[in-house]
């Protein structure tokens, strides 16, 4: 029996193909390689390049590897693009999901674990954000990872189907043994950016406002290691081979670090002070935005082990470092 990982080339999937391979799982990847690297899978996981929304591909994956659990992450998820490009976003992200769910229900998978986010909030009215707040997502992004959970209940219900939805906050950081990170070029995150302006890959790193309500005028998020993060899916995953019922859980650490903060954690790692500027607001940027994240905790029975935001920084720095090596050579 094999776990099917779709996005599994890519950032968060190439850390959960790890995190199977670590305690000894039978790993099939599915991954149109668009944003990830035939590299970042690891072996003896199987790679099979090709779309998630294929669903003859998919059945003949199911039934060729005996799939037994599913772990979607595959989708597009950068929030400004989705605003520009919000059909291609609801292809994607929710369109293929549904064909994705329905090879599965097909097939008899009845495992199903979804790569959610905190974007189905929007600007929540109080933080921390428990997952029962009012869904208000203010991007297509948001919007069509709240429609595939959607999906995913409904077919719970009809169906049978056993689902876990994570609600990441902001994932950042890299393996500790070096063995992957974030590698997509044109990648938004802000501690990403801040390591490359670090290294000097980019010339300065943009702030986007400091006049929020926050203590230092900047926007303050919830920012999980990734390996932290994998721990919570692996978690899901034994929490519905042990009969566990559908469920919904936040993933982050429950309090947050400014912009200026991340700033900091960056020069105190490296020594030198980054070159900044400061640029309006973004449209839609919460000012806060922080997991409440206790249920994650009670009923999967995950503790994190990396929270701490100059360790965060430091693997993340780490892996800039081997990617531009990688990237040279």
């Amino acid at each position: 029996m094999s776990v099917l990982v779709t996005g599994g080339a890519g950032y968060i999937g190439s850390h959960m193909v790890l995190g199977l391979l670590d305690r000894g799982e039978d790993v099939v990847v599915l991954d149109n390689l668009s944003t990830g690297f035939d590299w970042a899978v690891p072996s003896p996981a199987r790679l099979v390049k090709g779309d998630v929304g294929d669903s003859a591909l998919v059945a003949t994956l199911i039934d060729r590897h005996k799939i037994e659990a599913v772990v979607h992450f595959a989708g597009s998820i950068v929030v400004p693009e989705s605003v520009a490009d919000p059909l291609g976003y609801y292809l994607n992200n929710t369109v293929k999901s549904r064909s994705l769910i329905e090879a599965c229900i097909k097939a008899g998978v009845e495992r199903f674990i979804f790569s959610s986010t905190a974007a189905v909030y929007g600007i929540p009215e109080t933080n921390p954000v428990f997952e029962d707040a009012r869904f208000d997502p203010i991007s297509p992004y948001g919007t069509s990872k709240l429609m595939t959970e959607w999906m995913l209940r409904d077919c719970a219900k009809a169906y049978g189907l056993k689902y876990v939805a994570l609600r990441y906050f902001n994932v950042a950081g890299a393996d500790p043994k070096g063995r992957a990170g974030q590698s997509t070029a044109r990648a938004t995150h802000l501690i990403k950016v801040a390591s490359q302006t670090a290294l000097g890959q980019r010339q300065r790193l943009d702030i986007f406002g400091r006049d929020y309500d926050t203590p230092d005028g900047t926007c303050i998020r919830d920012y999980i290691h990734v390996t932290d993060l994998i721990d919570a899916h692996l978690k899901a995953l034994d929490y519905l081979r042990g009969g566990g019922e559908p469920d919904v859980f936040n993933c982050g650490y429950g309090r947050g670090s400014s912009v200026l903060e991340v700033i900091g954690a960056v020069e105190r790692v490296t020594g030198h002070p980054l070159k900044v500027r400061d640029m309006p607001r973004r449209p839609g940027d919460p000012p806060i935005l922080v997991a409440g994240a206790e249920r994650v905790r009670a009923v999967l029975g995950w503790g994190p082990r990396h929270d701490d935001l100059d360790f965060i920084v430091k693997s993340a720095l780490d892996w800039e470092e081997r990617l531009a090596k990688r990237n040279a050579a």
